[in-house]
């Protein structure tokens, strides 16, 4: 298989999709508003991740574009809860891609405390040869559920995946402890968005 060829499509779709989501905040922006999202990234998963996958899962190479949703990412991050779910309606609503599926992370998470909220598209990417529909996940989650999923990925590498009962309790405990942090934020969520709307008066 030759990989630059194959990824290149893949490329392209986080690419454009990655400014179509930030554009999304900039009209935010535009407009004064409090914007529910504070960072875009994006990312095509390497292709060693991409063989072990498809390996782990039993999908033959030949079929990758239409059983791994992952190649192409994307990541959305929010100041607070209430926001992941503002995002997911402005998704919803948009006319150039189709959402496939849809799994919440946040209401019930994952046994390792894994909190997120999942969109897999189906977006149509313009190639020389013509419209080419691929699959993309786009990750939606708060500051702290991303600090969190972070250090998860870096201690499941350095662990091979095989992480020692102790790591996953205190994981898990952390991962209580930023829902919770999350939880108080939107208590005080108006008070923040009335103070950086002061900022941002007195910036401009």
């Amino acid at each position: 298989m030759n990989w630059d060829i194959f990824l290149a499509p893949y490329t392209q779709t986080v690419d454009e999709l990655k400014i179509k989501l930030k554009g999304m905040r900039k009209q935010f922006d535009y407009e004064s508003r409090h914007s529910p999202i504070e960072f875009v990234t994006g990312r095509v998963k390497p292709i060693t991740s991409i063989i072990e996958k498809a390996k782990r899962r039993g999908i033959a190479l030949s079929n990758m574009e239409e059983e791994v949703q992952d190649i192409a990412g994307l990541r959305v991050v929010c100041p607070f809860v209430e926001d992941i779910y503002e995002i997911v309606e402005l998704i919803r609503e948009r006319q150039d891609f189709e959402i496939i599926e849809e799994k919440d992370y946040i209401e019930k998470n994952k046994e390792s405390g894994y909190r997120s909220y999942h969109i897999v598209i189906l977006y149509p990417v313009e190639t020389i040869y013509g419209v080419k529909k691929l699959l993309a996940e786009i990750q939606i989650r708060t500051l702290a559920m991303n600090f969190w999923a972070i250090n998860e990925h870096s201690l499941n590498y350095k662990y091979a995946g095989q992480l020692p009962e102790e790591v996953q309790t205190r994981l898990r405990n952390a991962a209580e402890a930023a829902f919770r942090l999350d939880e108080e934020m939107s208590k005080i969520r108006q008070e923040i968005q009335d103070a950086q709307k002061i900022f941002r008066r007195k910036k401009d």
